[in-house]
């Protein structure tokens, strides 16, 4: 699905313009996931687990743009792309039709600015305008500037997946499943 762009305001007091992924920023939707991996141990991969190629990001985009229920919202600040955030769809079962997963990331030099709440405002308000009735996501344990940020908007903790991740140095960490209730309009 595809948004009208909006504007907004950050806490620094920059323009930034929220609008849908298109075809054309497959190239550096790619590049943003390989810094962004690097960037900070709460992501799923590796940097160098990014491999995928540009016909494939442009399907997955295409995927998202054609959907009636699914979202992949960027953000910009003075043309730059700095952070994503999707909605998804659970799974096309009629008895999960009422749930959606939400992810967010931004470069680490745009956290903490309130671009990342705006976007997932956002999409969370699509997400109600959509019919879903839950928003679920997972989130890193010791992320606690996320978890703060989606307790803020209403998520709660509901369970937790022991030693979720394993890192290249034999540590573990674990990781929460966090929800909300959505209020359909």
């Amino acid at each position: 699905m595809t948004l009208e762009p909006i504007t907004i305001t950050d806490k620094l007091g920059r323009t930034v313009e929220l609008r849908s992924a298109r075809l054309e920023d497959a190239e550096d939707l790619i590049q943003y996931l390989k810094v962004t991996c690097g960037e900070t141990p709460y992501l799923i991969r590796e940097p160098d687990e990014v491999t995928i190629t540009l016909e494939d990001e442009r399907n997955f985009l295409k995927s998202k743009i054609e959907s009636d229920r699914e979202l992949m919202l960027l953000a910009f600040v003075d043309g730059k792309h700095v952070g994503n955030c999707s909605l998804m769809s659970i799974a096309s079962y009629r008895r999960y039709q009422h749930r959606c997963d939400v992810a967010i990331a931004l470069y680490q030099d745009y956290c903490g600015c309130g671009i990342g709440k705006a976007m997932l405002e956002t999409v969370l308000d699509v997400a109600t305008k959509l019919g879903y009735e839950q928003a679920e996501l997972e989130v890193v344990a010791g992320n606690e500037g996320a978890i703060s940020l989606y307790e803020k908007l209403g998520f709660k903790k509901y369970g937790t997946f022991p030693d979720n991740m394993k890192y290249a140095d034999g540590t573990y960490r674990d990781a929460y499943w966090m929800m909300k209730k959505l209020e359909n309009k």
